[in-house]
């Protein structure tokens, strides 16, 4: 009886096991991500830096060696924005980069002393002596020694705005995984627990197991990991009582494996979406610390343009939040009975006021469905926007409601650019754009129809789509109808 006790596996203990170790990969996995994206982005912004700081340090260097006059300093430092150049007495101690790492160094200073600098002034705070950092490089013109300061706090400023964005960003979708992926993983293993505890009952039973064979069986199963998910329980080695244990392992392992490469992807995705707009804010402040201090075209350009990335990283945040919400099962549905007439002709009409440049129309019956009207709004202007994106200025967007059955039909139609077939059954993928050029162009991140398939396959529907190359597109939302509902329920 006791050897019987030492070689049975047991179930919970093998479940938690399991959980605790995938759930763990998983979330470091995701942090070392995170931090590896991170880190490179800072490598990246100190590479730009420090060569910024070099070009602008041998441009004032090129004219002090050509003009050796008093003056020289004041006329270099008016001719070049963003730098102060001084005599020096001696030079201080410093960076000199020896050879061959000097080579790609300008070769007016590539010999010179080099060193930073934050702002010093008491009470400071560690940002505020950020913003005053400067690159300095000594540079001797034979008969004066000068120090030429370039200054990068400028940069500092915003690029620590952007910086945070992303922080944050990382910090709640860290936040929201923790339990979704305990729960996902726990969720998955039962079956395990179930499956090892029904061969464990047969075996008290009396049933033919070998019990070499049941040992080998569990040494297998806790050779699997998350480093490991490609492992598989070979089934003809089994005996026939342990086939559907180790298939159902299999099945199990197949469904976490699918589900770890959609997070990895999902991620990946998700850093490359929060990427651009960073580079694109990066790029604009260094034109301001540049041109834009003195060029009010430039600043004004730069300023609409950083406002206009933010904003996209706000929206793309929010999306992500709210698929992070549904994934958690954390949005309540707040059923009523309204008319989905009502609804179309609502969205339409608010559409109409904020865009000129295409035709309008509502053809609609009267139908009502039980659902969240707010979500199921959202969904309908999804499907708007993308219409409204992919057609040309003068097309025309027809949305209609609709009764087939028991079923509930609203509908948006374009004479767009329409979908070729091919990618029809990718619309809906998270990050997924069929024209990388064109969805860039409208701002778009591919998570629109992700978010208003998941709304609706929440409410128990699903959704169709009917589209042709040059002619458009036409995506139907189909729900349950009221009085289908109501039937059912009586009966």
């Amino acid at each position: 009886m006791s050897k019987n006790k030492k070689t049975a596996p047991e179930p919970l203990k093998v479940r938690n096991s399991l959980a605790r170790k995938l759930s763990s990969r998983l979330f470091f996995r995701l942090l070392g991500i995170f931090l590896s994206l991170d880190i490179m982005i800072c490598l990246i912004t100190g590479v730009f830096l420090i060569g910024y700081g070099e070009r602008k340090a041998d441009a004032a260097a090129r004219m002090l060696k050509d003009s050796l006059s008093p003056d020289a300093a004041q006329t270099v430092q008016q001719a070049i924005p963003g730098i102060r150049v001084e005599t020096v007495s001696s030079v201080p101690d410093g960076i000199i980069v020896p050879l061959p790492f000097s080579y790609p160094l300008p070769e007016e200073t590539r010999t010179s002393v080099r060193s930073a600098e934050l702002k010093e002034e008491a009470g400071a705070g560690y940002f505020d002596r950020l913003n005053g950092a400067v690159y300095l490089v000594y540079y001797d013109a034979g008969i004066y020694e000068y120090k030429i300061s370039v200054a990068l706090g400028t940069f500092f400023y915003y690029f620590r705005y952007a910086l945070c964005v992303l922080l944050v960003y990382e910090f709640l979708v860290l936040l929201s995984r923790i339990t979704k992926d305990r729960r996902m993983v726990t969720r998955t293993l039962d079956p395990i627990a179930e499956l090892a505890e029904a061969a464990k009952s047969l075996n008290r039973a009396g049933s033919r197991f070998d019990p070499d064979k049941m040992a080998a069986l569990a040494g297998k199963l806790e050779g699997i990991n998350a480093a490991r998910l490609d492992t598989r329980l070979q089934v003809d080695e089994t005996q026939v009582e342990l086939k559907n244990l180790a298939m159902a392992i299999n099945s199990m392992l197949d469904r976490i494996n699918e589900a770890y490469r959609a997070q990895v992807r999902f991620v990946s995705d998700a850093s490359h979406e929060l990427r651009t707009p960073i580079s694109v804010i990066q790029g604009y402040a260094n034109l301001l610390d540049r041109w834009g201090k003195n060029d009010e075209k430039t600043l004004q350009e730069s300023i609409n343009a950083i406002k206009d990335e933010a904003a996209n990283m706000k929206e793309l945040i929010e999306q992500l939040l709210f698929l992070a919400r549904g994934d958690n099962n954390t949005i309540t549905l707040q059923l009523e009975k309204f008319s989905l007439k009502d609804l179309a002709e609502e969205v339409v009409n608010e559409t109409r006021m904020i865009d000129t440049t295409h035709r309008f129309e509502v053809r609609s019956s009267e139908v009502c469905v039980n659902a969240d009207r707010a979500l199921i709004k959202q969904a309908l202007r999804i499907l708007v926007d993308n219409a409204i994106k992919y057609t040309d200025a003068g097309g025309t967007i027809t949305v209609a409601t609709g009764r087939e059955g028991e079923l509930a039909k609203l509908s948006v139609t374009d004479d767009g650019i329409g979908i070729s077939p091919e990618i029809v059954p990718q619309i809906f993928d998270r990050f997924y754009r069929a024209d990388e050029s064109r969805a860039r162009a409208t701002g778009g991140a591919g998570l629109g129809l992700s978010i208003a398939k998941w709304i609706v396959s929440r409410h128990g529907g699903h959704m169709e789509v009917l589209s042709r190359e040059g002619i458009g597109t036409k995506i139907v939302i189909v729900l349950t109808d009221c009085g289908a509902e109501e039937k059912t329920e009586e009966q």
